[in-house]
């Protein structure tokens, strides 16, 4: 009545050999890094005749959960205040580990002029504290898996709310979304 299956080493190969590759193509599928907003401290103030420049490092955290190592071009970071750029800063180009996290230092120049420009809603912000900025940056870069190399175009949107009397960061929105040139 009944009929007894035969063990087969092929296909006992064949299904853990499915199995690797499923898994694989799952861990495989590219996620969006993250990055968070660790601190900002002052590097300078330069006051000139006609201009104030205050020049900032922002650490950030930023985490590859992919199972691959990526390389990426130098990039710009623009901060904006109230709609308008406030400044800009340099991502230098590097690498970054396959699921690392890393701590990266952006030196940034903000204009003071800007400030000037917007007075009455910075000293307002002072007032209370609280202080928006919206940042942006995009990145290209590529990501190699043994022979295969994708390229991928990186753009991240930021919206912190810091303390503007000691640069506390108070609040962040980080999204980052990630395309796969190419592919």
């Amino acid at each position: 009545m009944g009929q007894k299956g035969q063990w087969s080493w092929s296909s006992a190969l064949m299904g853990a050999a499915s199995a690797f590759g499923a898994t694989a193509l799952i861990s495989a599928k590219p996620k969006d890094p993250t990055f968070d907003l660790i601190s900002i401290d002052i590097a300078s103030f330069k006051l000139n005749l006609t201009s104030l420049d205050i020049e900032l490092v922002l650490t950030v955290h930023s985490v590859n959960p992919n199972v691959v190592a990526v390389q990426y071009s130098s990039g710009t970071v623009s901060i904006f205040y109230d709609g308008c750029l406030l400044g800009s800063g340099e991502v230098q180009a590097g690498h970054q580990d396959p699921r690392s996290c890393k701590m990266l230092r952006l030196p940034v120049r903000l204009h003071g002029l800007e400030f000037a420009r917007h007075a009455s809603r910075f000293v307002a912000d002072v007032a209370r504290r609280q202080m928006v900025l919206d940042a942006a940056v995009d990145i290209v870069g590529k990501a190699t898996l043994w022979l295969w190399e994708h390229k991928f175009k990186l753009h991240v949107d930021s919206r912190v709310t810091v303390d503007p009397v000691f640069l506390d960061v108070i609040e962040q929105e980080n999204t980052s979304e990630l395309e796969v040139v190419g592919a």
